[in-house]
């Protein structure tokens, strides 16, 4: 299938350019066989002249500024008309590619999702169903919920971002403008993800107090996505760092892992939706391509930026500026 699917954009490619290339060659013609005609009528009309006729050289100058006014539409129509055509080229040459991008960009996204759905849905299963079929000890019945309980907090996570993206999207949802402790927030997230996650290692640095108008959940659904994201690209034994603090007029805050990173070529691109580097289906890293798109989003609907540069020694650092 994706053999066939590469064959027929090939296909279609080809035969766009053949007729770009046909459209501007009969141009090219159009235009050299008005000027041959061009000339010669104006040979004509001089041959036909004669010297001892009074007007001679008025008659004469006139075929020739004649002949030159027809040069100059001609190179006006043909110019006017190549310009379209190329302009309208390439406008269906850049749709076109933009519908392609974004039906892979789908298909991952669909890939994705039913690996988000899948996964944590089997894992939930088997505990509970370990727990049902088993006696087991007090700890290892506490590891299994709290594995299950992960797991079903990413999938409210996946649902969440799905439904917020589609109604920001679609302008269904209503941006509450609220005054709030955004230092309390950060703080409740990260006792939340340290609560699930208590083998993870963090670095915390919230400054108290610090306050700002905006719309509580998507400010959490904010922090959250980027603290889920650091987990997600961290290795277990790697430190997670969340700092907010006042930098003049702005607030700032900032999530830190000690990942792999990401390329300059791609610190742009991880903000758009659907995006993930690396292909679906061999890429390890879980994800929807939607976590970064909607902290951008959020970001901006807040008045604010969002930015990655890389961590030092290893990883990356999201900042956010209020």
């Amino acid at each position: 299938m994706k053999w066939f699917k590469r064959k027929r954009l090939a296909i279609a490619t080809t035969v766009y350019w053949v007729l770009l290339v046909y459209i501007v060659a009969g141009i090219a013609w159009w235009f050299i066989a008005l000027q041959t005609q061009s000339r010669q009528m104006a040979d004509y009309k001089l041959r036909a002249l004669r010297i001892e006729q009074p007007d001679f050289a008025s008659r004469q100058a006139a075929i020739r500024l004649e002949q030159q006014n027809n040069t100059a539409r001609n190179i006006g129509e043909g110019s006017t008309f190549l310009l379209l055509i190329l302009f309208g080229a390439l406008f269906v040459y850049r749709e076109v590619r933009r519908q392609i991008k974004g039906q892979l960009q789908q298909q991952n996204f669909m890939m994705a999702v039913t690996h988000e759905l899948k996964t944590p849905i089997a894992i939930a299963k088997l505990n509970l169903e370990t727990l049902q079929k088993h006696r087991l000890d007090e700890q290892k019945q506490q590891q299994l919920i709290r594995a299950a309980l992960q797991e079903t907090s990413r999938l409210d996570t996946l649902a969440t971002n799905i439904l917020i993206v589609s109604q920001l999207e679609g302008g269904d949802y209503q941006l509450s403008k609220e005054g709030l402790d955004l230092s309390v927030l950060a703080l409740d997230t990260v006792n939340e993800f340290k609560r699930r996650m208590p083998d993870r290692s963090w670095e915390v640095s919230i400054i108290p107090g610090l306050t700002l108008v905006g719309d509580r959940l998507l400010l959490q659904m904010l922090i959250n996505n980027l603290l889920d994201n650091a987990i997600k690209y961290s290795p277990r034994e790697g430190m997670i760092g969340i700092a907010l603090k006042k930098e003049g007029r702005h607030i700032v805050l900032s999530v830190k892992d000690q990942g792999t990173g990401i390329a300059d070529d791609e610190k742009k691109k991880v903000f758009e939706k659907f995006y993930r580097s690396g292909h679906e289906s061999t890429r390890s890293a879980r994800g929807t391509g939607l976590g970064l798109y909607l902290c951008r989003k959020i970001a901006r609907d807040h008045g604010g930026t969002i930015k990655v540069s890389d961590n030092s020694p290893v990883g990356s650092n999201f900042e956010v500026v209020f």
